[in-house]
């Protein structure tokens, strides 16, 4: 079963009488362990179509599925399971919560969702991003690719099926976005998670699986 479906998806936001068309007729498909650089201009429908894959919005018409779950239509409650339970996010500026340590930052999903092993799990992918031995660290005595894979670690924490990482090397030098990349890439091959990777880097192109172009909210044939 694929890990997402985005099914002729088409987003329209209504402002002041008109109405911006943001998504159009959009099919997309992500595979277990497949990395996908979605590539295009800024205003393409990048960020839009990652909200809608992380049921952080809803299309206007068609369909989005999570692990086999339609998003549309379900609580609240329902819609927070299932982005704790399958979803992870990688963002540009890091969103880390900067009066928590490290290892306080990755846990604290866990201890939302009142996981037993919430630091010993933690702990371990800390390691995995080879940080552990900052993780009593807070995010200002951290450099930018420390604090990106930080928050690869807390993104991965939870075991998600799926990955959605915006610009995530869009605040790093080359060399500090090479190592993010190739973590992502790592990521996808060993833990079987499919990543879609919103990217202006044509070396985040280079380390994915599959390059997906969009133009003006539709992805380009």
């Amino acid at each position: 079963m694929p890990i997402l479906e985005a099914r002729s998806v088409a987003k329209l936001y209504r402002t002041e009488g008109s109405t911006v068309t943001a998504l159009k007729d959009v099919s997309l498909t992500v595979e277990p362990g497949q990395f996908i650089a979605l590539v295009g201009r800024s205003g393409c429908g990048k960020s839009t179509l990652l909200n809608l894959c992380g049921a952080m919005d809803f299309p206007t018409s068609g369909e989005i599925l999570i692990d086999g779950q339609f998003t549309t239509g379900l609580t609240d409650a329902a819609l927070t399971h299932l982005r704790r339970e399958k979803v992870g996010f990688i963002f540009q500026s890091f969103q880390l919560l900067h009066t928590l340590t490290a290892i306080e930052n990755v846990e604290l999903p866990l201890l939302l969702a009142h996981h037993p092993q919430a630091r010993q799990l933690a702990e371990e992918r800390l390691r995995w991003v080879e940080l552990y031995e900052l993780a009593h660290r807070f995010p200002h005595q951290l450099s930018g690719g420390q604090q990106q894979r930080v928050a690869t670690a807390r993104a991965l924490v939870h075991n998600p099926r799926l990955l959605l990482a915006d610009e995530p090397t869009g605040n790093l030098d080359t060399t500090t976005g090479d190592l993010v990349l190739d973590l992502l890439r790592r990521t996808a091959s060993q833990f079987a998670v499919g990543i879609i990777m919103a990217t202006h880097s044509v070396e985040g192109t280079s380390v994915a699986s599959r390059v997906v172009k969009m133009r003006d909210g539709h992805i380009e044939r």
